[in-house]
């Protein structure tokens, strides 16, 4: 039994914070920091991020003194999970609603929810199944805390799922507020860290019917030794995110050892087209050099990013929305990377 996406909706707020932030992040340095950070900023390859959070009334942004993010004290977790419980559905449903206007919805038989920036209970999955009107009985999963491969892990349990009951119909949703996580830091690079994350929500459908994109096997890399180089750390003011600065170095070696490559192919010959995970320039910059892509083989991924920013696990949807727009694809891979450290990649091909 194949499984099949038939397409991807996305969407993000309608907040670019960007530029704020980065004004915001500037003034938390001294002079000279601030200079190094400026720079470092605009070689991110980064133009747009959005948040869930809005303007002010008078229009101030809510990034700065008086607003949700002052220079302190800094909301407090609870205030963040409850933005969460009310903006991730929102934002989730108008990625459902982009979907839609692609394909038919109806007959929903499974739910499949990606999301780790916010905690809430009864969970974001039942929420999104009442909002989007499924049926009670639709089979839920709900996947936290996997960082930004969730999205292939997501789409694989949707290729199981159709495989074991070629009947079934799944909706595959991520659902990311990465700017409700921001933290004050006096630290250039912890702050270069939260220069990458913006919001944003996907959406997807899954089924034996052939159409859109086959889903094919999946490969797991866990690198050994690695387990401190991304994590979160659950606090008191929100989710602390530690990305450190050995990770692109880490990521290309690994991807440059041949058990890895031949992992990664399948034994079956060159990838043609990559949908990588967008986690930023540096991270595309690793991949491009150890996998010896032209120059050009990441450019869906790298406009992600320069437009949208990294949105955790829906960043890697955004991806592969924009290559179904293009020419067919014969042999692709989804490949994203998060905490462990971990990659988690799909190949995938163009319905015949």
């Amino acid at each position: 039994m194949t499984a099949y996406c038939h397409a991807i909706g996305t969407a993000v707020p309608g907040h670019d914070v960007h530029a704020m932030y980065c004004d915001w992040a500037t003034d938390l340095l001294d002079p000279r920091e601030a200079r190094i950070f400026a720079r470092m900023a605009a070689r991110a390859g980064i133009d747009h991020r959005f948040s869930v959070l809005p303007p002010r009334p008078d229009g101030r942004p809510q990034i700065g003194d008086g607003g949700f993010y002052d220079k302190a004290p800094l909301p407090g977790t609870a205030a963040r999970m409850a933005i969460y419980a009310e903006a991730a559905p929102q934002l989730a449903a108008g990625a459902v609603a982009a979907c839609a206007a692609q394909v038919d919805l109806g007959g929903i038989t499974h739910l499949v929810v990606a999301s780790c920036t916010g905690f809430v209970a009864p969970g974001i999955d039942q929420i999104l199944a009442r909002r989007l009107g499924l049926s009670p009985s639709v089979e839920r999963l709900l996947i936290g805390f996997m960082g930004c491969y969730a999205a292939v892990t997501a789409l694989r349990t949707a290729r199981h799922i159709v495989r074991s009951e070629p009947q079934a119909r799944v909706l595959v949703i991520t659902v990311e507020l990465c700017t409700l996580h921001l933290q004050a830091t006096p630290e250039v690079g912890a702050l270069m860290g939260q220069l990458q994350f913006g919001d944003g929500a996907a959406a997807a459908l899954v089924t034996g019917e052939p159409g859109g994109l086959e889903l094919e096997a999946g490969v797991s890399l866990a690198l050994p030794e690695s387990a401190e180089l991304i994590r979160w750390d659950i606090t008191d003011r929100g989710f602390a995110m530690h990305l450190s600065g050995e990770v692109p170095g880490r990521l290309a070696e690994a991807l440059g050892a041949a058990e890895t490559r031949a992992a990664l192919s399948g034994d079956g010959g060159p990838i043609e087209a990559w949908a990588v995970h967008a986690g930023g320039r540096s991270i595309l910059d690793a991949v491009e050099r150890a996998m010896a892509l032209d120059a050009g083989a990441l450019a869906s991924s790298r406009a992600v990013l320069r437009e949208k920013g990294n949105m955790s696990s829906a960043t890697l949807m955004f991806v592969l929305a924009r290559m179904m727009l293009e020419a067919p694809i014969e042999r692709g891979l989804a490949l994203a990377f998060g905490p462990g450290l971990a990659a988690e990649g799909l190949r995938f091909r163009s319905a015949a």
